[in-house]
């Protein structure tokens, strides 16, 4: 069984001049298959159910912005042939987000120039302190290590003539950060949206959005606490990432209701205009 990466109801709506989101991972912090687990879900024949560290690249115009830099960003970016990244945005710190953060000194190298990070004040401490070498000029080529400049986000910011807004929202007592890249809003990790940032999320085309799995979880939506934000604002499409092991895509397909898709590695969707 395989599965176009632009398959599915949206593959005639794909043209370079929209904006599109391409999934690198979907999986929770422990990827599927999960070291050791016997599970069905571990051993399934489906592609859709081999999930990487939760990661997008969402491109408008010629650029494409890097959300998160998963454990397995080398691999998502040869999966996907990702060869430019213009900027990096940070949802947060937690290590399935961020073990990837020194493979993107291929990018500077490819480049030759620095890149751009944006993370709200929490996750650029957390930077900060576990990545100081990767904010320092260390040596006169690019390529060594990552050379980033980093930015501290505290509201709406432009991006290559793009407004990209912040959505805040709680992982468990956690505050991280979703984004907004006008139709097109991405959300991972999340427990809790308070009522200002779900009013971000209204009028949306696509939303993307957490969904761990069937039974509730302390610092993550289950399916129905996604649906239930999904029904309350209202996008035309919405698509759930950071799965876990104990559902496929084809059992996590069938506990969500029409018009919520279950995102896989390497689906690409693109926005529509209108």
């Amino acid at each position: 069984m395989s599965f176009d990466a632009r398959g599915g109801p949206n593959a005639a709506l794909y043209s370079p001049s929209m904006p599109e989101i391409t999934f690198l991972g979907t999986g929770t912090s422990n990827g599927i298959p999960v070291i050791g687990c016997e599970c069905d879900v571990c051993h399934s024949s489906d592609p859709r159910d081999r999930r990487t560290r939760t990661s997008a690249l969402v491109r408008f115009g010629d650029h494409s912005i890097l959300i998160d830099t998963a454990t397995e960003l080398r691999s998502q970016a040869l999966a996907n042939d990702v060869r430019c990244i213009d900027a990096v945005l940070m949802t947060h710190a937690h290590a399935d987000h961020v073990g990837g953060f020194d493979d993107l000194r291929r990018f500077n190298e490819l480049r030759q120039e620095h890149l751009p990070v944006y993370a709200n004040s929490v996750t650029a401490a957390a930077i900060r302190e576990r990545f100081a070498y990767a904010l320092t000029d260390l040596y006169p080529f690019y390529g060594g290590k990552p050379d980033l400049i980093l930015h501290e986000i505290t509201g709406p910011f432009d991006l290559f003539g793009q407004d990209v807004i912040p959505i805040p929202v709680l992982h468990g007592r956690l505050p991280i950060v979703g984004f907004r890249f006008g139709d097109l809003a991405y959300i991972t990790d999340a427990k809790e949206i308070p009522s200002a940032s779900l009013d971000m999320l209204r009028d949306l085309d696509i939303l993307v959005l957490n969904g761990l799995r069937e039974r509730s979880h302390p610092t993550h939506l289950s399916f129905a606490d996604a649906v239930d934000i999904i029904e309350s604002v209202q996008p035309r499409r919405a698509y759930l990432v950071h799965l876990s092991h104990e559902t496929s895509h084809v059992q996590a397909q069938q506990l969500v209701p029409a018009g919520i898709e279950i995102a896989w590695d390497g689906l690409t969707v693109t926005t529509r205009s209108g």
